[in-house]
């Protein structure tokens, strides 16, 4: 079931039914929104064997069920290396080679390009020469947080779609539907913080909210330290999970940032926290906000010493 994203789900249906499809689309905004789903879902719809435009995708028929398994011939997903840290050019060419074929069963060959912006400049550059003549009937959807990162000629030659976080009122309706006590859809709400994504994670791991309660609670705790305590806490973090630091650091950050847009929102509606951060004025506020963004890119994007990307993010703070 796809939770909000309602005008971005009309636009993209009604240029089916049109027959107006671009070559290329860019899904684009933050983490865990939906994106790569919303992206999978249409991939469904255009390939779904019910004769019900409204029905679709019905989930059951057999290409729903195999696109749904990554087993569709025509339907191609690129993900970063085994290294999770760039799409290389080799990954592009070869999907270039299989998006040249004929579909095998449908309209046409159609590929998810998840994290985008972590192809290399080779790859990017391969990529760009595969828009400019394209070949073959395919469509790319492109999947990115960060948009920035691409070409501006490859930004100039897709269809952009931005997606934002979705209401509370959607996520409650969605949880209501589901049976659950008023008390746990008050937390999931609050901790989903408006990314279904994030929400169904909490739903099939309850853990993780508790992870989460504990990050903030260390956050808070370490905003009040001295900065001998913040450089070791900087330190303890980069070395948590040596083979997968990036991925580590960018969740614990992605909660601090939830946690400072919660009472940042809070704060603009004139609600009154006890949080240490509601001491801070909103020009402030918004000042770390903008800190752990670009820290979180940094060590998303590039190769840059997470360990010092934290000590000068938590002397700011």
């Amino acid at each position: 079931m796809i939770i909000g994203h309602k005008n971005q789900w009309k636009f993209l249906v009604k240029s089916a039914e049109l027959n107006r499809l671009p070559h290329a689309f860019l899904f684009y905004g933050q983490e865990q929104l939906g994106k790569r789903f919303l992206a999978t879902e249409f991939i469904k719809f255009l390939n779904c064997e019910s004769s019900n435009y409204s029905k679709r995708p019905c989930q059951v028929c057999r290409n729903c069920q195999d696109i749904q398994r990554g087993v569709y011939p025509d339907f191609i997903l690129i993900e970063p290396n085994s290294s999770g840290k760039e799409i290389q050019i080799s990954q592009i060419r070869d999907v270039i080679g299989k998006l040249s074929l004929r579909p095998y069963s449908s309209n046409f060959k159609i590929a998810i390009l998840d994290r985008a912006h972590l192809m290399t400049k080779e790859a990017q550059n391969c990529f760009l020469k595969f828009l400019e003549e394209p070949k073959g009937k395919a469509i790319l959807i492109l999947v990115t947080e960060y948009p920035q990162v691409l070409l501006p000629t490859i930004l100039s030659r897709v269809q952009k779609i931005r997606f934002f976080p979705v209401k509370n009122e959607e996520i409650e309706n969605y949880l209501k539907k589901e049976g659950l006590s008023k008390e746990k859809i008050k937390n999931l709400i609050s901790f989903s913080s408006g990314k279904p994504g994030q929400l169904f994670n909490f739903l099939l791991d309850p853990q993780r909210i508790e992870n989460q309660k504990r990050v903030i609670s260390e956050f808070i705790e370490i905003s009040q330290s001295d900065f001998a305590s913040r450089f070791k806490y900087a330190k303890s973090l980069s070395e948590k999970i040596p083979n997968q630091e990036t991925k580590n650091l960018k969740g614990i950050l992605d909660i601090w940032l939830s946690y400072l847009r919660n009472i940042f929102l809070s704060r603009l509606g004139g609600q009154q926290r006890t949080e240490k951060f509601n001491q801070y004025s909103l020009s402030k506020l918004k000042k770390v906000i903008k800190l752990i963004q670009n820290t979180e890119f940094l060590i998303s994007t590039t190769n840059a010493n997470s360990k010092l990307a934290l000590e000068v993010l938590l002397m700011e703070i």
